[in-house]
């Protein structure tokens, strides 16, 4: 028994000066601005991490590629980096520039307002599936469960895979799932 308590002893003393280590740590760094000056607000978490050396997640494809700028201005307006960056796998079906010229005129800039956060963050989510399938593998599919918590449809049209009446254009392996580059962009359907 006087074992036991004397390893707590040892783990609680050691927590306890690893906490205050790291609150001497913080409180000695200081932020040099001078009064008036306004700050950049810094983007913080794993989405702004670099890696040299693994594969590109899906948002650093996206990023990457310039077919996809207007998806990477939705993400980044949804504030939904962090979450692509994830370990998942994540099976993100990417619209191009070209899909999103497509909708009515004023749709996107309607959705990229802030008040609208909300709605692009769903449309976004719903091109995001739990998985890493090949384009070949999706045919087996009816539907897939998407990251908004609904559905959507696959046909399989003269063998190819239709996502939600979309066309896969190419397929790109990414360090964290697959990125499939979509010609439509999905709506979800409503929930009127």
């Amino acid at each position: 028994m006087k074992a036991n308590k004397g390893i707590i002893w040892f783990v609680l003393g050691f927590l306890l000066m690893f906490s205050c280590k790291n609150a001497n740590n913080e409180s000695s760094t200081t932020n040099d601005v001078s009064v008036g000056e306004n700050p950049q607000t810094e983007k913080t978490g794993q989405a702004y991490v670099t890696d040299d050396e693994g594969k590109p997640s899906v948002l650093a494809i996206a990023i990457g590629s310039q077919d996809h700028t207007t998806l990477v201005a939705a993400v980044q307006a949804a504030e939904l980096e962090n979450a692509l960056v994830n370990a998942g796998p994540l099976m993100v079906f990417a619209p191009t520039n070209e899909a999103f010229a497509a909708l009515p005129e004023g749709t996107v800039e309607n959705l990229l307002k802030p008040e609208n956060k909300e709605a692009l963050a769903n449309i976004l989510k719903y091109h995001v599936t739990p998985g890493n399938y090949s384009k070949e593998f999706l045919t087996k599919f009816k539907k897939l469960g998407q990251a908004n918590n609904q559905y959507v449809a696959v046909e399989v049209v003269e063998g190819e895979p239709m996502i939600g009446g979309a066309k896969i254009l190419a397929s790109i392996p990414a360090g964290n799932g697959i990125v499939h580059v979509i010609d439509k962009v999905l709506l979800p359907p409503s929930n009127e």
